[in-house]
């Protein structure tokens, strides 16, 4: 976003905010126009209807009992002394027959033939408390023997009803307009500084800089939650970029000393003259330097392909047939190595996820379990379901174990604690066990095996979700 103090004009938010405010501004002059109609468009209308009404009531006195029973109409209603309407009943030549009025306040010298609708003031009013000017709207017919009829209903109340009415709308739109272009205004620049926050720490993490984090307020909103989540994934790009530049290292050390005596080793072959021998052994030792290397790099490639797949590819498998053919295929290994080993395998476990990866992740285990534990050890294998709709495989054994300040260190790529150095392995194991682990929405947890006193062993869960 370009910089400067009108920049945010050009934002989204500031367009949301405009139609907000459009929306706004056009519900107020709806609402406002309904109010209107709904108090003064009603008075109007039920004037009108009782103006209407009070015409008929005379044509029809008229009808039934000609010019006298009008007259005796008019003089009833004249009595009133607080009366809305206004009557004047006049002769063709204009003689006053029935009046409030001095005179007729009207031309009626046009075609009155039909009910005409009229609007005039009257000076001094029609009756007592009455302004000096009065608004009356009017019908005038003329009738059959040429006299005139005029009933009136008086305006002014409500005529001063519709001039409040009509301020107060005048005076209540453009404050209502004003506060909505504000309220988008300032919800504008909010959420374009708060956008212009996170832009900002993009730029600078595309610059190389993965230490940025996301300020997050107290209220809780979006944008809190955005950065939130931005920063748990600058910590894991920060995490894995430090891990990619551990394992270049790591690879570089560990292939370096493979490679470097595999070269001594032919190059002194090739200076020396060498019986068959001595020439099987260097080949074997040559081949042991290679399968090293591989090693490496089969670990690298099978943990890049956990890391590559998906629970897409998930089915429901038996856990327990899984981890009984791992128990048998590790029985015989453990036999030689003279350690004792026992499987505690509860049945019935069922879950979902990939056979292959959970095959070499428990193989992983049982097999460090093998590599670091003396000979006349123990190794306890199992399986369980335990809370929460999980279920654990564990190894158990009584080597040295793993002291607590280094049990978050060995699940690292290339990680390899000083008296494991001089075993064969790639420092991938664990890793490559958490990274099954995590895409299986599951835990890898290391402790000690009888509590936490030296050489008191390992004892290491594979903790994982029955459905993902």
């Amino acid at each position: 976003m370009k910089s400067g103090p009108f920049a945010f004009i050009q934002t989204t938010t500031f367009r949301l905010a405009l139609v907000y405010t459009v929306l706004f501004a056009l519900f107020s002059a709806g609402l406002l126009t309904f109010l209107f109609q709904a108090t003064v468009g009603a008075m109007r209308t039920e004037a009108k209807t009782r103006l209407e009404s009070e015409f008929r009531t005379l044509a029809v006195a008229w009808n039934t009992g000609g010019p006298g029973r009008l007259e005796q109409s008019l003089l009833e209603r004249a009595l009133v002394r607080v009366r809305d309407f206004t009557y004047q009943f006049e002769t063709v030549d204009g003689v006053i027959i029935v009046g409030d009025l001095p005179r007729m306040p009207i031309d009626t010298s046009g075609d009155l033939s039909e009910v005409r609708s009229v609007t005039f003031q009257v000076e001094g009013g029609v009756g007592e408390g009455d302004a000096d000017v009065a608004t009356i709207e009017g019908r005038v017919l003329r009738l059959g023997d040429g006299s005139v009829l005029l009933v009136g209903i008086k305006m002014d109340e409500r005529l001063r009803l519709v001039r409040r009415v009509t301020r107060a709308v005048a005076t209540a739109a453009p404050f209502g307009i004003l506060l909505a272009l504000l309220g988008g205004y300032f919800s504008a620049r909010y959420a374009a500084r708060r956008a212009e926050g996170l832009t900002r720490i993009a730029e600078a993490v595309m610059g190389g800089d993965l230490t940025q984090r996301a300020d997050i307020s107290a209220s809780g909103d979006e944008f809190d939650r955005l950065s939130e989540r931005l920063n748990a994934m600058l910590a894991r790009l920060e995490q894995l970029m430090s891990t990619t530049r551990h394992a270049g290292e790591a690879i570089a050390h560990d292939l370096r000393s493979p490679l470097s005596r595999l070269r001594n080793r032919l190059e002194a072959a090739l200076r020396t003259d060498m019986d068959e021998a001595k020439a099987r052994e260097a080949l074997v030792q040559t081949v042991e330097d290679v399968d090293r290397v591989l090693s490496t790099f089969n670990a690298i490639l099978s943990l890049s392909r956990v890391n590559a797949a998906s629970s897409n590819t998930f089915e429901t498998l038996d856990l327990t047939e899984l981890v009984d053919e791992m128990a048998e295929l590790f029985a015989p290994a453990c036999e030689d190595a003279r350690l004792t080993f026992r499987s505690e395998i509860a049945a019935g476990l069922s879950i979902r996820g990939d056979r292959t990866l959970l095959a070499q992740a428990i193989s992983n285990l049982l097999d460090n379990a093998v590599k670091y534990t003396p000979a006349g050890g123990e190794i306890v294998f199992g399986a369980r379901a335990v809370a929460d709709n999980r279920v654990e495989v564990c190894v158990r054994d009584s080597g040295a174990g793993i002291p607590v300040e280094d049990r978050a260190r060995v699940k690292e790529r290339f990680v390899r604690l000083d008296q494991a150095r001089t075993l064969a392995g790639s420092g991938l194991g664990l890793a490559l066990v958490e990274a099954v682990a995590i895409l299986h929405k599951g835990s890898l947890d290391l402790t000690s095996a009888d509590g936490d006193a030296p050489n008191s062993g390992l004892l290491v869960r594979l903790i994982l979700p029955v459905s993902v």
